[in-house]
Parts: structure tokens; C-alpha cells; sequence
């Protein structure tokens, strides 16, 4: 089979996206990626991009083609010209540098903007060729939560582009059961609807207390180390979580580590300026997802927060299943699905949105609970996280949706007759 990618994040960006790809090509598939320049979370283009473009251009045996796109920047209206410049550049740009590629099925990676569909549904159109999309982000629920629009017209306008998009899709996957309604509710046909959960990425894979913690964090072995790892940005409520770590100012065993970068890194930072927090919460940059789980094995405890927001609590934040993978016990101020894995998993504490207090109290009783407890918990979540959300089973199980997709569309089934 020969997969056509269509996303507008992908390596050098972390995302699982390249992983599928990487592994479809070691399962014997031939893979294509129709994506972006890369710019995510910074804002900005990566340096070594610009400095030598032409070693982005294949990755693990894929082959890359990369379109022009308005970096995100730091404002919302740099943010609105990424989300309009991929949809246009990928339709038009990105079909033409493919006019010659034969594939035999496309798989769209969906986050945010739902809009980074169209270029699929363009080539489905010109090409003829069924449409798989994975959606991990509502639209336009997620604009909404954020505070990016707030005009019920425009958001009626947005829910009637999203419907469009997912009718004309073969099949919807969804990462999160609580996905179904809306996805549903936008018209498309419910047989066209899958549950597809996400998994730890790959670097995970190695058996907890079995790799060694990173140097940079050596300052802070002797403190009760929580740790947030990933996007720093609006959906994950850092005043909330920074007002938590104010109110455990005095508890000088305690330790914030911050891992990761996003747009509310300037919000983060005053804010640990100005009510002194320098030696309590500790930001660690970005670094290669193939590092965390060396950061992670400094950690006592993984931080998960998401803004108290009906969207937010339908959705299974990405790094829960890569905490449970690492066999760390978690601090979960979510609500929803994310918060009833945690649960069943009998991982962690979980604290409602939005409650600094009632997050400081949970961070503390973490701390105040000893080691030999938040082992059994660590062990309870790397045990739930191969159950559930096991990479291999989960990744055969695409190729398995993909397969069948081509087999049955009635392209495939025109061809055999001719």
C-alpha cells in the first residue's frame, strides 16, 4: 500500500504522526507526508530547517513534500494565517508537486485546524482515493475553549466547514470515545465513526527504572520533583498551575519542573518573576521526545491539567498515556475521559479544574505520601498503559482500517474490473 500523509505537523515537530509514518515503512508500506514547514510550538521556523532545507525532505524511509505556510507566531492573528495558509498552499501547491505520485489511500493527522483536511478531500476529489482522518482536536468546540472565538455566528459558520469535512471523509477515527456524539451530531454517518485511541510514543517502550535521569536535572534530586511535560499553551491552565505552586511556596521540598515549550511561556515566566519563585518551579525548555524518558525518571510525580471546559473534558490529553507508559504516578487536574483513565488505572489524584487550592493539596499529599506508595501507584499506571493503549496492537490495528479501506472503495473495485 502506498499511504499518502496529509498533516500540517510533522517531524521536525514531535508528534505521533511520525511514527505511524516510520513504522508503516518498516511494515513494508510505501509512504508519502504532504505537510508544512516546521514551526510548532515556537511560532517561529525551525534554524536548522532553514539552514539546510533539503534534510528535511525523507524521514525513516518516507518521503516528505513540504509546502510555504505563515509561521504561528505569538498573536492570534498569526495563529488565523497559519490555519488559512496550509489548507490553500497544500490544495493547490501541494497537489500539483503530487501529480505524479500514485497512492492508494490518504491519512489525514488532525489537530488543530480541522481545516488542514482540505487538501486530502481536494485529492480525493482530483485523485479518486478514500479519506481517513484521525481527529484528536474538536472543531469548532476547541476555538471556542481556547478563546479564539467567541462569535456564536462564526462558530455556526465553523460547525457547518467541520460537518462538510467529516462527510466527505471515508472514515472518522476518533481518540476519544466521548468524540462520537460530536462528530455525529455534524452529520456524519455513525458506521463511518471509529474509535482510535492514541499511545506512548516509542521512546516509552523501555520497561520504567530502567533508564537513567538527565543530567540537567541533577540540582534537583533531593526534592519531591512534580513534573509537567509538553505544550505550554491556553488549554492547559498555567495560572491555575502556577497559583498551586504560589500556595506551596513555603514547602521547600517540593519542586515544580516545567518541561516544554508554547505560547504561555512569557506568562509563565513573569509570573515566577514576580511572585519569586525562581527556586520552586524550575522551566526546562523543549527537548527531543526521545529525552523525556530521561526527564521523566527525575520526576516523582506527572503533572496533567486541562482549563475546566466541556471540550477539554472529552478529550484524553496526549502525554496521559506516556505518564502511564513511564510508570509514574500523576496529578491530574482534569475532568471527563482523561480523568476516568487515571481512575480505572488507580494511577494518581485527580482534582477539578480550575482549583489552584485543591491542586496544591494534591501535589502536597503526592509528596507527603513516601515512596513505597507512589511505587504502587507508578506500577498500577505502566501496567493500565500496555493494556490499553499498547503501540503495536494499536498501529496494527490502523493498518488493518487502511487495508480494508482500499480493498473495499470503489475505486480499487473499478480498476480490478477494468
Amino acid at each position: 500500500m502506498h499511504l499518502l500523509i496529509v498533516t500540517q505537523y510533522f517531524w521536525p515537530e514531535h508528534f505521533r504522526i511520525n511514527e505511524i509514518a516510520e513504522e508503516f515503512v518498516k511494515r513494508g508500506h510505501r509512504v508519502t507526508i504532504l505537510t508544512g514547514v516546521p514551526n510548532y510550538p515556537q511560532g517561529t521556523v525551525y534554524p536548522e530547517f532553514l539552514a539546510d532545507r533539503q534534510a528535511f525532505t525523507s524521514y525513516k524511509g518516507a518521503e516528505i513534500i513540504r509546502v510555504p505556510l505563515v509561521a504561528r507566531g505569538r498573536s492570534k492573528w498569526r495563529l488565523a494565517l497559519n490555519y488559512l495558509s496550509y489548507p490553500i498552499t497544500g490544495s493547490t501547491l501541494g497537489a500539483w508537486r503530487l501529480r505524479r505520485t500514485h497512492f492508494d489511500a490518504i491519512f489525514v493527522f488532525q489537530l488543530s485546524p480541522v481545516t488542514l483536511a482540505i487538501p486530502a478531500l481536494v485529492l480525493r476529489a482530483l485523485r479518486g482515493r478514500p479519506v481517513a482522518l484521525w481527529s484528536t482536536d474538536l472543531w469548532p468546540e476547541s476555538l471556542a475553549a481556547v478563546g479564539v472565538v467567541r462569535s456564536e455566528r462564526v462558530l455556526k459558520i465553523l460547525g457547518a466547514v467541520v460537518g462538510q469535512i467529516y462527510r466527505r471523509c471515508d472514515k472518522v477515527l476518533v481518540q476519544s470515545r466521548a468524540f462520537v456524539d460530536s462528530v455525529t451530531r455534524h452529520g456524519t454517518p455513525p458506521e463511518k465513526v471509529l474509535y482510535f485511541p492514541a499511545w506512548a510514543e516509542g521512546a516509552f517502550e523501555t520497561e520504567s527504572g530502567q533508564v537513567a535521569t538527565a543530567e540537567v536535572l541533577a540540582p534537583y534530586r533531593n526534592t519531591f520533583n512534580v513534573m509537567f511535560a509538553g505544550n505550554i499553551g491556553d488549554a492547559q491552565d498555567m495560572p491555575t498551575v502556577l497559583a498551586a505552586a504560589a500556595l506551596l511556596k513555603s514547602r521547600r521540598d517540593i519542586r515544580w519542573l516545567l518541561v516544554g515549550d508554547g505560547r504561555a511561556v512569557p506568562f509563565c515566566q513573569e509570573f515566577i518573576r514576580a511572585n519569586q519563585l525562581e527556586d520552586r518551579v524550575i522551566m526546562l525548555g523543549r527537548h527531543p521526545v526521545e529525552a523525556m524518558p530521561s526527564f521523566f525518571a527525575g520526576a516523582d510525580a506527572m503533572l496533567v491539567s486541562l482549563k475546566a471546559e466541556p471540550l477539554f473534558a472529552m478529550t484524553i490529553p496526549g502525554k496521559v498515556q506516556s505518564y502511564l507508559r513511564a510508570g509514574k504516578p500523576i496529578v491530574a487536574m482534569l475532568e471527563g475521559e482523561g480523568a476516568k483513565i487515571v481512575e480505572e488505572a488507580a494511577a494518581g489524584f485527580i482534582v477539578t479544574p480550575g482549583d489552584a487550592s485543591a491542586l496544591a493539596a494534591a501535589v502536597a499529599r503526592m509528596a507527603d505520601l513516601g515512596e513505597d506508595a507512589r511505587a504502587v501507584m507508578g506500577r498500577h499506571a505502566e501496567s493500565y498503559g500496555k493494556r490499553e493503549f499498547d503501540r503495536s496492537t494499536l498501529l496494527t490495528r490502523l493498518e488493518t482500517i487502511l487495508s480494508d479501506l482500499v480493498e473495499t472503495h470503489p475505486h480499487r473495485r473499478a480498476s480490478a474490473v477494468d
